[in-house]
């Protein structure tokens, strides 16, 4: 396509440009692929034991330092349950940054995040393991990239647990009921009308 006299085609630059960010997409999903070896031994870790869906006993909780969806909902605001949600973690000495947003098929959840070592933040968190179940049999494993950032998409079944292998002395788990806080925001809205009627009917007795 390069080759082609696409000047003043609009069509064609168009196209060009699409077919660019494609090559470069595929080209840094790389980054993100653990060595065949740490593939291979979590596969048989998460797939001969229960760890990944009970056994807490032997993790270490992260503790959470700032989650979005407990922030005040802007006046005037509908709801936010659509949106992205942020939630920042701290265990020993690493900082794990996580966003978890709806796919756009709107059946998965795309979860992208950052390792950060806070005694060396300059070598970041490069190259550490990350399991991703939903809770429901399906397991993403992927490892994080030269800066410390992992990206990955899981089938949408209302759990999320993220596990971190060999970062800290136990296993590092986060663990997230309703990711994306559908369900809370679904039934808020019902319980205030419920309130409301019952003022009502007080109001007319």
């Amino acid at each position: 396509m390069e080759k082609l006299p696409v000047q003043g085609c609009e069509a064609g630059n168009q196209a060009l440009s699409e077919w660019r960010w494609v090559h470069h997409a595929a080209n840094a999903e790389r980054d993100y692929l653990p060595p065949s070896e740490a593939l291979r031994i979590a596969n048989i870790a998460f797939a001969s034991s229960n760890l990944a869906f009970g056994g807490r006993e032997a993790c270490t909780l992260a503790e959470v330092l700032f989650d979005s969806s407990l922030q005040p909902v802007v006046a005037g605001a509908r709801s936010t349950c659509n949106g992205a949600r942020q939630v920042l973690y701290r265990a020993d000495r690493y900082q794990i940054d996580m966003q978890i947003e709806m796919g756009s098929d709107g059946h998965t959840l795309v979860v992208t995040g950052q390792v950060v070592d806070l005694k060396q933040p300059e070598f970041s968190g490069r190259e550490v393991l990350v399991v991703i179940s939903n809770l429901r049999g399906q397991v993403e494993i992927t490892k994080t990239d030269r800066f410390g950032e992992f990206r990955r998409e899981i089938p949408d079944s209302g759990d999320l647990e993220l596990f971190f292998p060999g970062l800290t002395d136990k296993l590092l788990m986060m663990s997230l009921r309703d990711p994306l806080r559908r369900l809370t925001a679904q039934r808020r809205p019902r319980g205030v009308r419920k309130s409301r009627v019952r003022h009502k009917i007080g109001k007319k007795t």
